[in-house]
C-alpha cells in the first residue's frame, strides 16, 4: 500500500505528460502498481553533496541579516553600509576578519534582495494561487472576525473568496471544492504559502494533511508551496485578498446563513471580470476563457468533505473539539465514544451505524462554546416528564407552548411531550415545536393536527397559499348551454 505522498508523486508525473515507460524510468515503480495508482516516489540515492568550507563568517551572518531586516524600519539615508556593519562587528562582537569579507556578503545578501523584489514572474493560463484574508462581518447581527480563503488565476487575474470561521484543512478543501463547481473545472496547479490547514514544506519535503492528500489525489491537481518569506512568489493572490476586502467587505456585509452567503459570494468577481486587464489591455472575463482551457474537468463523484475522529462524551453526553467547543450527543451517550464528522461549516455526530444522529454548526475561536440540540433529549424527556421545568426543550418552546405543557397535568404532560416526540422523529425538531404551538393557538391539540402542520412547515411552509386549481367556468358554461338545449328540446316536443 503506497502512502498517499507516494500516489500524487505519480499522479503529478502523469499530469506533466510522462506515460507509464517514463514514470518507470524516473521512479522504479512496477507497471503495474503505476497502472494501479498513476504514482510513487523515486526511491534512488542522491549524489552527494561537496561539503561547504565554513567561514569566520558564519557565526555573525545571523546579526548581519537581522541589522539589514531592521533597516526596512527606518529611513534609508540612516541605513547601515557594510562598513558600518563591519564596524560594529569588530567593536561589538569581537569579529577579526576582513572588511572585504564583510563588503562581499553585504553586496550579495542586498543583490539577492533586489532581484526578488523587482523580477515580475510570468504565469501560464490554468495556474491559480490559494490564500487566507481576514475581515469582519455581522454574523446574525453580531460582529465577528472571520477567515475567507481566496482563488486567484494570475494569467486572467480573476479570483474567487469563501468566508469561513477559520484556516482549517475543511475550510480549505470545502471552499476550493465549492469554487471548481462554480467555474466548472480543476485548475493544473495551485501554489499555496506554508499553510497549517493544508501542509506545509520542511525544507525540501512537502508534508500534507490527510484530508487535503485525499481531495488533491480525487481532483488531480498538482501543488506547489512558497519559500518561507518569499510571498513575493503568490503576489497576485496576497493583492486578490485586500482587493475583495476593501471593495467587497466594505461596508461590513450581514448574513445569517454563512453556506447561503458563500453561494452569492461567488458571484461577486463578476463586477471585477468585467473590468479591463491592468497591464495586458483584455477584459478579464475574456482572458479566464484562456484560463478554463487549461482546466481538467470536474470528476464524476463529488468529494466528500469531511474526516472522522473518535470522541469520548463527558457526563452530560457530550464530546469536546479542540479543547474549548462542547456539542451535545444524547444523554444515554456519557461516557462513552462517538464517531464525529468534521466539516467545515458543521460537525455530525453519528450513530453506530453510520447514520446522522444531530448536526451542530461548528464553532470556531478561543472563546468557550456549549451547543446544545435538545431534540436527542425529547425521547428521555416523554418518559421522565418530571423533568419538563428544568428541560432544554422548555427553554426552546416559546411562551405560548411553555405556558400550555406548564398548565397540564402530569399524565397530559407526558402524552404532549410523547407526542412533540413522535412529531419531531418524522419532521424534525423546529417544526415539531412549531406545530405544536401553532395546534395550541387553534385550540386543538391533536396528532392529526400537529402532524399535518409539521408536515406543511417542512413541505411547502406554513404561509404558502393554496394553489390555484384548473379554470372549470368553461365546464359551468357548457353545463348550462346543455340545460338549455335541453329545456329548448323539451317546449318544441
Amino acid at each position: 500500500m503506497l502512502k498517499m505522498s507516494q500516489i500524487n508523486h505519480i499522479r503529478d508525473l502523469s499530469k506533466c505528460g510522462y506515460n507509464v515507460s517514463e514514470i518507470h524510468r524516473k521512479t522504479g515503480a512496477d507497471h503495474k502498481t503505476i497502472e494501479k495508482y498513476l504514482a510513487k516516489e523515486d526511491f534512488s540515492e542522491e549524489p552527494p553533496k561537496r561539503k561547504v568550507r565554513k567561514s569566520i563568517l558564519d557565526p555573525y551572518k545571523p546579526l548581519i541579516h537581522e541589522w539589514i531586516e531592521e533597516d526596512k524600519n527606518h529611513w534609508s539615508k540612516q541605513h547601515h553600509t557594510a562598513k558600518r556593519i563591519y564596524d560594529r562587528l569588530v567593536a561589538e562582537e569581537g569579529y577579526t576578519g576582513s572588511y572585504d569579507t564583510i563588503r562581499k556578503y553585504v553586496h550579495g545578501i542586498r543583490k539577492d534582495r533586489q532581484q526578488k523584489a523587482t523580477q515580475e514572474l510570468v504565469w501560464l493560463p490554468g495556474f491559480a494561487q490559494v490564500d487566507f484574508g481576514e475581515a469582519d462581518f455581522y454574523e446574525e447581527n453580531i460582529c465577528r472576525r472571520r477567515k475567507y480563503l481566496v482563488l486567484s488565476f494570475p494569467y486572467s487575474n480573476d479570483g474567487y473568496a469563501q468566508v469561513f470561521g477559520g484556516e482549517t484543512a475543511e475550510c480549505v478543501c470545502q471552499g476550493l471544492q465549492d469554487i471548481f463547481e462554480y467555474i466548472g473545472g480543476v485548475p493544473e496547479e495551485l501554489v499555496f504559502d506554508n499553510a497549517t490547514g493544508v501542509g506545509r514544506k520542511i525544507h525540501d519535503k512537502v508534508v500534507e494533511t490527510e484530508l487535503f492528500s485525499r481531495f488533491r489525489a480525487h481532483y488531480g491537481f498538482r501543488i506547489r508551496f512558497c519559500n518561507p518569506k518569499s510571498g513575493w512568489e503568490k503576489g497576485n493572490v496576497e493583492n486578490k485578498v485586500g482587493t475583495i476586502r476593501r471593495n467587497i467587505f466594505v461596508p461590513i456585509p450581514h448574513y445569517h446563513d454563512m453556506v447561503s452567503y458563500n453561494k452569492q459570494l461567488l458571484d461577486e468577481h463578476l463586477k471585477k471580470a468585467a473590468e479591463m486587464h491592468y497591464k495586458k489591455g483584455e477584459v478579464i472575463a475574456e482572458l479566464f476563457e484562456e484560463d478554463k482551457r487549461h482546466f481538467s474537468s470536474l470528476p464524476s463523484k463529488r468529494f466528500n468533505v469531511c474526516r472522522y475522529d473518535e470522541f469520548k462524551c463527558d457526563g452530560y453526553g457530550k464530546i469536546c473539539m479542540e479543547g474549548k467547543h462542547f456539542y451535545s450527543t444524547k444523554p444515554e451517550n456519557h461516557g462513552e465514544k462517538v464517531w464525529v464528522g468534521i466539516r467545515a461549516h458543521f460537525i455530525e455526530i453519528l450513530n453506530p451505524d453510520g447514520t446522522i444522529l444531530i448536526r451542530h454548526k461548528r464553532e470556531y475561536g478561543d472563546t468557550r462554546t456549549d451547543t446544545s440540540d435538545y431534540s436527542t433529549t425529547l425521547e428521555v424527556l416523554s418518559r421522565n416528564s418530571g423533568a419538563w421545568r428544568n428541560s432544554g426543550v422548555r427553554a426552546d418552546a416559546s411562551e405560548i407552548l411553555r405556558d400550555y405543557l406548564d398548565s397540564l397535568p402530569k399524565p397530559e404532560l407526558k402524552a404532549g411531550l410523547r407526542l412533540l416526540n413522535e412529531v419531531a422523529h418524522e419532521y424534525g425538531y423546529e417544526a415539531s415545536l412549531k406545530a405544536m404551538e401553532m395546534a395550541v393557538e387553534n385550540g386543538n391539540v391533536n396528532k392529526s393536527d400537529v402532524t399535518v402542520l409539521a408536515a406543511r412547515i417542512t413541505g411547502y411552509g406554513i404561509e404558502t397559499p393554496p394553489e390555484n386549481g384548473p379554470n372549470l367556468s368553461i365546464y359551468d358554461e357548457l353545463f348550462i348551454y346543455g340545460q338549455n338545449m335541453l329545456s329548448e328540446e323539451v317546449h318544441a316536443s
